[in-house]
């Protein structure tokens, strides 16, 4: 599943267009700052002056001065930066522009894919540009507690829906704030329509912005991928680098799992899948309608084994959520 000639050709146009609207909007804050601080342009001008002239100084003569020369250009630069600010514009407002500085919008950093390159590919590969709109929409920002209500009671804990969504809420944020520091795994369970696919789109939406690689698959897709690779036509040579992606990404997200249809086959790489990221420290998460004691009867043992020593178990009450959307919208 290795990026075709005409699909990586379509991530490096992504980049040029970024690279040719990025310079075009610093062109025109440029004729901005130009028409309403005419006074930059002179401060400008007086450092690429006294920069030429200590040039021409050093290539005529033995002395040295660069020192107070490169004061005086600093001292020069700080005083644009000043004129800028005291007119309500960031320090910073003409410098180069980029959609990603880690690469400067190259796509490469030292040789090698940057992550926004990493995650364009994945998108690419795998589909899943269906799902931007949705992260605009479905995030930490716009997570709703007042959809749980406390009158509705877990009989077998005692704790109702609220608190158990605040609780749930916190654990992903954290998992979130924490991704870089500490290596863990999140399990979403409970039933249908009360919110554990909105807190996946919650975690992917944050670690997406933070620059990480994320891969989302239904449970379905995910098994689909896999045995495309398995069985499909794809040559030898590409199958270890689709494996990489679901295997190396920051983030492996598996929504509804256990609405594909289970077989030998899912049953197996549903372990290989789960226990390879977790030798690699690669952090997955996993929505799903069964409770624990259905994982344990639907999947193998060594699974269920896996996923409840090395998951936090999250469990989700209520009312069906996106019926009360409907009804509110009726």
């Amino acid at each position: 599943m290795a990026l075709t000639n005409s699909q990586y050709d379509a991530i490096m146009r992504i980049y040029q267009q970024r690279q040719l609207h990025n310079h075009a909007l610093l062109l025109k804050r440029q004729e901005e700052i130009a028409k309403k601080l005419p006074a930059y342009a002179m401060l400008k001008e007086e450092i690429i002056s006294l920069s030429m002239s200590e040039v021409k100084r050093q290539l005529l003569s033995n002395e040295d001065s660069f020192i107070d020369t490169k004061e005086a250009i600093q001292s020069l630069k700080k005083d644009r930066e000043n004129l800028l600010v005291s007119n309500g514009y960031p320090k910073d407002y003409l410098e180069e522009i980029y959609t990603c500085k880690d690469c400067q919008d190259t796509g490469y950093v030292q040789g090698r894919k940057c992550h926004c390159f990493r995650q364009a590919e994945i998108e690419m590969l795998y589909a899943q540009s269906n799902i931007q709109a949705l992260l605009k929409e479905e995030n930490f920002d716009s997570f709703e507690l007042d959809y749980y209500s406390k009158d509705y009671v877990d009989t077998a804990t005692g704790e109702n829906a609220y608190t158990v969504a605040m609780k749930a809420y916190d654990v992903c944020y954290g998992f979130v704030k924490h991704f870089d520091l500490e290596f863990e795994n999140l399990l979403l369970y409970g039933d249908v329509g009360v919110g554990k696919t909105f807190l996946t789109h919650c975690v992917a939406n944050a670690l997406l912005e933070s620059g990480h690689s994320v891969i989302y698959f239904t449970g379905h897709q995910l098994f689909d991928t896999l045995a495309e690779q398995r069985f499909g036509t794809a040559s030898s040579n590409s199958i270890p680098e689709a494996y990489q992606h679901i295997f190396q990404c920051d983030l492996l997200i598996i929504d509804d799992l256990g609405t594909e249809m289970t077989n030998s086959f899912s049953t197996s790489q549903l372990f290989l899948c789960i226990n390879e990221r977790f030798l690699r420290k690669k952090s997955t998460m996993i929505s799903t309608n069964l409770s624990p004691r259905n994982i344990l009867d639907t999947y193998s043992e060594r699974t269920f084994s896996r996923i409840s020593g090395n998951y936090k178990l999250l469990k989700l009450i209520g009312e069906d959520i996106r019926m009360k959307k409907r009804l509110g919208n009726a």
